[in-house]
């Protein structure tokens, strides 16, 4: 079993009628799921991972007022639940870590946004990494009667707004081009490998986000890129390809940077976001700084995001 399902089981089984009990009319007050950092909450979680933050949990989520009023009789309460759920020992995640446990709603998405609400303008999306916001809108909500932290989530959801999204992919394919498709190459003809694996790790990193992107999804923590890539629809080859790129031999990986660039231009055209044939991304990256809107966007270096 993984541990979304075991959290969900354990607050169905255990937390919600406890809940309900103690807190009556006020229990609808109190949203509950499984969401944050951890590879349960990615659904990415195997035997593995069992060795730390495992085990029967889930989040339970207040307002600024709720966690005044009746937080920590609530997390009394949480500390009461059985420590032994369907042959799994509770999660041991310490009280305060925002793994599990009860949390104020805006210190939850704080910790990831740096925003206790939705982020506020363009500047503050644009500062956000990935990671933390796939982060922030992982696993999944068991209950939100009131509606607070799922008003936040869903406003997070699915990518970030346009002209961010925009930005932040128009950095990625100028990096793909600068640091795959030029700089790789020079630098195999110098001799010099361990500057071109640095290279070759930016251009994948790149391409992985970018790939990410034109999916209108956020790129999880970097040990979960890959295989979050290899479950998205769009540029399916391209992301073959970059799981290759490591074991390949210079001569074969120059190919292969050109196929996964023609890759990521046919889904810009495909998005109307270049009508240019040129197979170097940089120029690229330009014509997708054309289509954003923002002006403060708009003045900012294309490879900034």
């Amino acid at each position: 079993m993984q541990g979304l399902e075991l959290s969900r089981e354990f607050y169905i089984q255990c937390a919600a009628p406890a809940i309900v009990e103690r807190f009556g009319e006020r229990a609808c007050r109190v949203a509950a799921g499984l969401a944050g950092q951890g590879s349960d909450c990615l659904g990415f979680d195997d035997d593995i991972s069992r060795d730390h933050d495992f085990g029967p949990g889930c989040c339970l989520w207040l307002t600024d007022n709720d966690y005044a009023a009746f937080g920590s009789e609530l997390q009394e309460l949480y500390d009461s639940l059985p420590g032994e759920f369907m042959g799994f020992s509770r999660n041991t995640a310490p009280q305060g870590s925002g793994r599990v446990g009860v949390m104020q709603i805006s210190r939850f998405y704080s910790q990831f946004t740096g925003c206790p609400d939705v982020p506020p303008n363009d500047a503050a999306w644009l500062r956000i990494p990935e990671h933390l916001l796939a982060a922030a809108t992982s696993g999944e909500v068991f209950f939100d009667e009131i509606g607070e932290f799922s008003r936040i989530r869903n406003a997070l959801l699915p990518c970030y707004p346009r002209d961010v999204r925009f930005k932040k992919l128009a950095a990625r394919v100028f990096v793909m081009g600068q640091a795959g498709q030029y700089n790789y190459g020079r630098i195999i003809k110098r001799g010099d490998g361990s500057a071109a694996m640095l290279a070759l790790d930016e251009f994948i990193r790149a391409a992985l986000s970018a790939v990410h992107l034109l999916n209108k999804r956020y790129m999880p923590y970097y040990k979960w890129a890959f295989r979050s890539a290899r479950m998205l629809p769009r540029l399916a080859e391209a992301v073959r390809e970059l799981d290759s790129l490591y074991s390949a031999s210079d001569a074969e990986r120059l190919d292969m940077i050109e196929s996964i660039c023609g890759h990521v231009r046919e889904a810009l055209q495909e998005d109307g976001l270049t009508t240019i044939s040129e197979s170097f991304l940089v120029p690229q990256a330009e014509e997708i700084m054309k289509r954003i809107e923002s002006e403060y966007l708009k003045k900012l270096g294309v490879s900034v995001g």
